[in-house]
């Protein structure tokens, strides 16, 4: 009996080391929402049902954190594409909708060397009391205007979002981003 379940360790053991399975970190639900995309599009959360997709909030005026947040984006798509991921977005949330209108975050955007465009989704189209529940709730992050500039305080992660509108893991979407790291985590999660 002893060697039976020594080996039933064994095994156990085996598979749980060659799993390759992802590891969800957090459970927040994304509430649901609809705005209007850099194409004039509508697109709401029901959308992105079926699909990983990975999540930041940014504003085309922004004088530090989000040029930076946006070219990490660039490259995560890169590695992302280059582990044959085909059903993905990136989801951008303006955390300046007054400001960012679709064709302001269409001109921001193309500034970057995007591997797949119709890949991306930058969002606008709402109000900031919106956009600050929306990131408090579904997030866990803060957005604030700062009373004393144009700009706006926010948070600086990368959120993985499940199938079903579920943020499973939050990275660092400024420095030390760990871009090998979100492109498998997105081609695991895409193949549960």
């Amino acid at each position: 009996m002893k060697k039976l379940l020594l080996t039933l360790l064994a095994v156990v053991t085996i598979l749980a080391g060659c799993g390759g399975g992802f590891e969800r970190q957090t459970d927040w639900e994304v509430e649901s929402f609809s705005a209007t995309t850099h194409r004039g599009e509508t697109l709401a959360l029901e959308d992105l049902q079926g699909t990983v997709w990975l999540s930041a909030f940014i504003f085309t005026n922004c004088a530090t954190i989000c040029p930076p947040m946006t070219a990490n984006l660039t490259d995560i798509q890169e590695a992302v594409e280059e582990q044959g991921v085909e059903n993905y977005k990136i989801v951008a949330f303006s955390v300046d909708p007054e400001v960012d209108s679709p064709e302001v975050l269409t001109d921001y955007l193309s500034m970057y060397e995007l591997a797949d465009e119709s890949k991306w989704e930058l969002l606008t189209g709402y109000d900031q009391a919106f956009i600050s529940q929306l990131a408090k709730n579904s997030f866990k992050a803060l957005v604030q205007n700062d009373a004393n500039s144009d700009q706006v305080i926010h948070g600086s992660s990368f959120y993985l979002v499940d199938q079903e509108g579920i943020v499973v893991k939050s990275y660092s979407g400024v420095s030390d981003v760990p871009v090998d790291e979100i492109a498998q985590d997105m081609k695991a999660l895409s193949e549960e």
